[in-house]
């Protein structure tokens, strides 16, 4: 090969490399944000009076909630993780309040998400995380089971939730994920103000106790440990 033909080669090569390490490095570089557990919004200066039934009554969720997870990723060659997070705002479902003398209590709560408008919310530099959402949606099997439940059991509510105060409240129940149901419990606050309420929390979980392997795509790892999270609004049934 002449030197002149093998010089301009060379710098193409030398380029392409040069290329290639500069978004190795970028990829890897801790450019990485996640956003904040979803959480109730600040209230305002004093609660909002609930309605003549304190509180009772049935509860709509309506637009606005959101449910999601949140994981945990290693990436190859950094000692720092990643929280990736995915989120749908195709959430549905109700609350039922029943009150007996100055008791109120949670008699049912049911919330069923829509998992196939999953959509990661995070952010990796030089990294497009839509392609994580397929993988999620392969091993969710999203087509054969569209949707996962949370049915929680009854609850007595802490004193004041008639008041319009946030309280923080440990609800039993069941979450049905890929056609696999497991006892969990729900860590949430609850805000009633006038006739709409919000409720924010979390499930601690595992995927592997649905059956679903933590996914490894080289140059990732997930560990199988899940937080689910949910934001709703709700508002009160006519």
């Amino acid at each position: 090969m002449s030197r002149k033909v093998w010089i301009p080669i060379a710098a193409v090569a030398v380029l392409a490399l040069l290329g290639a390490g500069g978004a190795y490095a970028y990829f890897f570089s801790g450019l990485r944000t996640s956003p904040s557990s979803l959480a109730l919004a600040s209230p305002s200066a004093s609660p909002s009076a609930v309605s003549s039934a304190g509180g009772a009554g049935t509860w709509q969720i309506t637009s606005g909630s959101l449910v999601g997870y949140r994981v945990t990723e290693q990436f190859v060659g950094q000692s720092s993780t990643h929280e990736a997070v995915a989120r749908t705002s195709g959430v549905s479902g109700q609350v039922t309040i029943t009150q007996t003398g100055t008791t109120y209590v949670m008699t049912s709560a049911k919330v069923t998400a829509q998992l196939a408008s999953l959509a990661s919310v995070d952010q990796v530099a030089g990294y497009n995380v839509t392609n994580r959402d397929r993988i999620v949606s392969q091993s969710l099997d999203v087509s054969g089971y569209p949707t996962a439940v949370f049915q929680a059991q009854s609850v007595t509510l802490p004193a004041g939730v008639e008041s319009g105060q946030t309280m923080t409240v440990s609800v039993p129940g069941q979450l049905t994920i890929r056609g696999v149901t497991k006892d969990v419990t729900a860590t949430v606050q609850l805000r009633v103000s006038g006739t709409t309420a919000q409720i924010a929390g979390s499930i601690s979980t595992n995927m592997t106790a649905f059956g679903i392997s933590p996914p490894n795509i080289g140059f990732t790892t997930v560990q199988p440990a899940v937080t689910i999270e949910l934001s709703l609004n709700l508002s009160e049934a006519a």
